[in-house]
């Protein structure tokens, strides 16, 4: 049936948890694109056909018009499908730049397409180069703080470290009221956490 393995592809991407990558399907999607192809094939001779009839495709209402109808129908559902795949993962590529940072885990990498590789570097690439020109790392919140600071508490002994253009030294278990600029990668890191009194 047509359109049959464009939808496949859709289904796919309802079945995936938001924020997770499924590995791409390029078998998949190869098929939908021979497919579209096939479809682009039928639709040039049934046009063509009526062209050497000297028949008008605008109103002719016969069986090649109809057949051509069913095959252009065809062939805009399965660009759809194809569409609605990439921009899903492409969405999901650029959420896993903003909360994983500029290297993705080897896990998620073999998940994704060569285009896919191409994108995120890109994608990181300019962001990047945006965060540098206004001097903020802007993945650090992704939702404003009420308070640039935070209190935490040291995890793992660090050792003298600048803070805040001041050195300051981060023995385990001291509690320490710092920038959440500063503090955040260093409790992605696992050596410090949030302290709630």
């Amino acid at each position: 049936m047509f359109g049959r393995k464009g939808a496949q592809l859709c289904v796919e991407l309802l079945h995936t948890e938001e924020d997770q990558l499924s590995r791409f399907n390029n078998d998949l999607f190869e098929q939908v694109l021979n497919e579209t192809s096939e479809h682009f094939e039928q639709l040039e001779a049934r046009l063509t056909k009526m062209h050497e009839e000297g028949l008008d495709a605008q109103t002719t209402k016969n069986a090649d018009f109809y057949g051509g109808l069913t095959h252009h129908t065809s062939i805009l559902r399965n660009k759809r499908c194809l569409l609605a795949y990439i921009y899903h993962r492409a969405q999901t590529v650029q959420r896993l730049r903003w909360q994983l940072g500029a290297v993705l885990p080897d896990d998620i990498q073999s998940k994704l397409s060569y285009s896919e590789k191409n994108y995120f570097k890109q994608y990181s690439d300019s962001l990047g180069v945006y965060m540098s020109s206004i001097d903020l790392d802007l993945s650090v919140d992704l939702s404003p703080p009420k308070d640039p600071y935070i209190q935490v508490k040291v995890l793992e002994n660090v050792g003298n470290v600048y803070l805040d253009d001041q050195s300051t030294s981060l023995l385990r278990n001291s509690i320490h009221l710092i920038k959440r600029s500063e503090a955040e990668p260093l409790i992605s890191q696992g050596l410090l956490e949030e302290f709630i009194d």
